[in-house]
């Protein structure tokens, strides 16, 4: 018999379930009614609301006909869908959970992780920050310019070469100072959205930008 950490897991984000977690090592019913092995209190979550299936060929979710619907990466649910490492799941506006197919709460080092409070995979395309996935997921250019800064996380990279990164070089003498900017400072929300108590992306005038990925607090 399987041990408890050996099954996939869902770990409740955003919601009033925050913090808890499930082991996918059955059926589990998601919804308002008491009877519901993942009780969400809210009233836009239906009564019987979505069902989480572990199969043989892995996890599957479907949406119960629920009024507010479950969606599955940012988009709802028509059909039941296979569930990936890190997918996210929404009950309805009211409840985020992130799916891992193993107890562990951030993807491992294979990608590229370092220590910090911001984490990225490279193979899988995921930002975590303050242990909270960005979702919906960065736009490539977002992706390119963060990827850069946290290769060289502390060093201070040129505007100019993270232009010719992110837009290449063939394109870089089309991009004004002002497109880079607005760039950055989109980025910089994407990130405060889940961590407004830390600037870490920061412009030194005169030289570029660097990565201030300050370490976990215990």
């Amino acid at each position: 018999m399987k041990h408890e950490e050996e099954f996939p897991i869902l770990i409740a984000q955003e919601g009033p379930l925050k913090g808890q977690r499930w082991s996918l090592s059955r059926t589990l019913m998601i919804g308002r009614d008491p009877t519901c092995e993942i009780n969400v209190q809210d009233r836009q979550v239906s009564r019987f609301h979505a069902r989480i299936t572990p199969t043989a060929e892995g996890v599957t979710i479907e949406d119960l006909g629920s009024k507010n619907g479950t969606n599955h990466n940012g988009t709802e649910l028509s059909t039941p869908v296979m569930l990936q490492d890190g997918d996210v799941l929404g009950i309805a506006l009211a409840q985020q959970f992130l799916f891992l197919t193993s107890d562990a709460t951030m993807p491992l080092a294979e990608g590229g992780i370092r220590s910090g409070r911001l984490l990225m995979d490279h193979k899988s395309h995921q930002v975590w920050v303050s242990q909270q996935q960005i979702v919906p997921p960065l736009s490539a250019q977002q992706y390119k310019l963060l990827w850069m800064l946290y290769e060289n996380q502390g060093q201070v990279i040129s505007r100019s070469d993270l232009v010719s990164t992110v837009w290449g070089e063939d394109q870089m003498a089309g991009v004004s100072d002002q497109a880079l900017d607005a760039l950055i400072r989109r980025l910089r929300d994407r990130i405060a959205a889940l961590d407004p108590t830390h600037q870490y992306i920061d412009s030194v005038r005169g030289h570029g930008v660097r990565l201030d990925n300050p370490p976990v607090s215990n």
